[in-house]
């Protein structure tokens, strides 16, 4: 296979994984990965504005859903990993209680200001608030990102008490101190699962990536990241 140039479009929470196992790619084939990271809502509209990439990352059911719109191939989706949601504070800041279901609610009423994404995790997030009861008490201060921001910034910059995101997104964020993942009983996994794009110009190279990022030796590289193989 020549060397080529694969056009990736992914959403950021296997942001810091797949640089790192990229990098090895590229080493080891000779191949290029122009990767472009960016929020859930960000990569929609660029597809839905006619982008053409070879390779698309996001949650699984947001890559079956462009399978569905004609947008990615039917048949190419494979997982790469799965994810919880995390929890963290600003750097040095008092870490609270998230370690039961009742010390995590009382955790959200005591906060000052909460911040959460717009992506998956926010979306839990959000369903998550209603299922404990707590979203009226807490409207007034939520702050949800910008599609492509990481709550992280939020949280580092004093903007919000606590924040919520994967893991993978909150884990090696610099100025915050992840606290840990939410409660088993509250617990929610996203699979993020990787397709290739319907008009790929390198679906070859793009089929190969995908091999290497799923491949057994790069999983100590996802688990560092915050990632669990799928």
């Amino acid at each position: 296979m020549a060397n080529a140039t694969i056009e990736v479009l992914s959403t950021q929470a296997p942001q810091q994984a797949c640089r790192e196992l990229v990098a090895q790619f590229e080493n080891a084939t000779g191949h290029e990965v122009k990767a472009h990271f960016t929020g859930t809502l960000n990569v929609q509209k660029r597809l839905a504005a006619g982008e053409a990439f070879d390779l698309i990352i996001m949650a699984a059911p947001a890559i079956d859903e462009q399978i569905d719109l004609g947008r990615a191939v039917a048949g190419s989706r494979v997982d790469l990993a799965r994810s919880g949601v995390g929890v963290a504070v600003r750097k040095g800041a008092p870490r609270p209680d998230v370690g039961s279901l009742e010390s995590f609610r009382k955790t959200l009423l005591a906060a000052k200001s909460i911040g959460y994404s717009t992506g998956p995790s926010g979306d839990y997030m959000s369903s998550l608030f209603g299922r404990l009861r707590v979203a009226r008490e807490i409207e007034g201060k939520l702050k949800r990102t910008p599609s492509g921001i990481f709550v992280g910034t939020l949280i580092a910059s004093g903007e919000t008490e606590i924040g919520f995101q994967q893991t993978s997104e909150l884990l090696h964020f610099p100025g915050i101190d992840y606290i840990g993942p939410l409660p088993e009983a509250l617990q929610h996994i996203t699979v993020f699962s990787a397709a290739i794009h319907a008009h790929a110009q390198q679906a070859d190279a793009a089929r190969a990536l995908v091999r290497f990022l799923t491949a057994p030796a790069a999983a100590p590289v996802m688990r560092r990241h915050g990632l669990e193989p799928a």
